[in-house]
């Protein structure tokens, strides 16, 4: 399943992502939370909330952001920027679905 194409590996396909949930991808440096959405757009993010490094993969998404199960903090999938009041993000990386696969390209990582 781990297929390289250019800088695209394969992670999971989408079917294995719920919707409004996500899926965990352990690297040998970090683990990477991919969310799917209610209108199946997929984003991933480091793991990681900016705020007290809570588990994101283990938030609530809606809409096109996810709730930290810590304290609450809300984080925008796209930007991994945390949404007001509050202030931090998370490094995001790109992603795509081809035939109900979805790629990540691990090198690409927006930092935070």
């Amino acid at each position: 399943m781990s297929e390289v194409i250019n800088n695209w590996s394969e992670i999971v396909a989408l079917e294995d992502i719920p919707p409004l949930g996500s899926r965990v991808i352990k690297t040998d440096t970090m683990n990477i939370a991919v969310f799917r959405t209610a209108s199946d757009e997929v984003f991933a993010m480091k793991d990681e909330c900016p705020h007290k490094q809570g588990p994101l993969s283990q938030g609530i998404v809606h809409g096109t952001s996810v709730t930290c199960p810590l304290h609450n903090w809300k984080i925008d999938l796209a930007s991994g920027e945390a949404l007001g009041p509050d202030q931090g993000c998370t490094n995001v990386f790109p992603v795509k679905v081809e035939d109900g696969r979805v790629f990540i390209d691990f090198e690409m990582a927006v930092a935070a």
